[in-house]
């Protein structure tokens, strides 16, 4: 059977899809142009058509991995007619090494790499920015409505993000034996902690 023909924009989002895969599969490090293009049946100078070095690959592909989930958390931190609280502790769950997120080992992968490679450093520095102003806005709207209590926002989302990510590479990288519930608890005594949340406030249905 024929191969269908694909537009530029679909070949790029295809070749983008199966390096995320193999990057997955043998790390940043390892994986290979050719790895890719045996993986889509194609060839390997098809791939370095649209992305002229393996950096350039593997920068585009971990930006096309991580805006997944930062769209999903920008949906989570947005819901109308939701308090700033219930939307902050839902989206910091989910983004917990205990939650749904998919994109931790990827993640460590990229910020391993990052200091090696100049473009995936800036496409990983980019996408923590992104990060943490969607976590900042939820919690100056939360300051406004007198849910929350913090004068530096942006230093709170700091703190609480590096624990975040802190816990992930633990969970990750060493399987480290600690149950959904601490870890999950854990998340809760830092929104506690840096917000002024009351407990019984954290958890209410609102």
């Amino acid at each position: 059977m024929a191969r269908v023909r694909l537009s530029v924009e679909e070949r790029r989002a295809e070749i983008l899809r199966v390096a995320v895969e193999q990057i997955e599969d043998r790390g940043v490090s390892n994986v290979r142009i050719a790895d890719v293009a045996s993986a889509l049946g194609v060839s390997s100078s098809l791939v370095l058509y649209h992305f002229s070095t393996k950096e350039l690959l593997v920068a585009e592909a971990f930006a096309h991995a991580a805006q997944g989930d930062l769209a999903h958390l920008r949906r989570l931190l947005s819901k109308p007619r939701t308090s700033a609280t219930r939307r902050l502790r839902s989206a910091v769950r989910w983004y917990a090494p205990t939650g749904q997120a998919k994109g931790w080992r990827l993640w460590i992968e990229g910020w391993a790499a990052a200091l090696r490679e100049p473009a995936l450093r800036k496409v990983t520095h980019d996408l923590d920015e992104q990060w943490k102003a969607a976590i900042v806005q939820v919690v100056e709207e939360g300051v406004a409505a007198g849910e929350f209590v913090c004068d530096r926002p942006a230093d709170a989302v700091w703190r609480l993000t590096a624990q975040l990510d802190g816990l992930a590479v633990q969970m990750t990288s060493y399987n480290v034996p600690l149950s959904r519930a601490t870890m999950l608890e854990w998340v809760d005594d830092a929104l506690v902690r840096e917000l002024g949340i009351a407990r019984e406030d954290l958890t209410a249905r609102r």
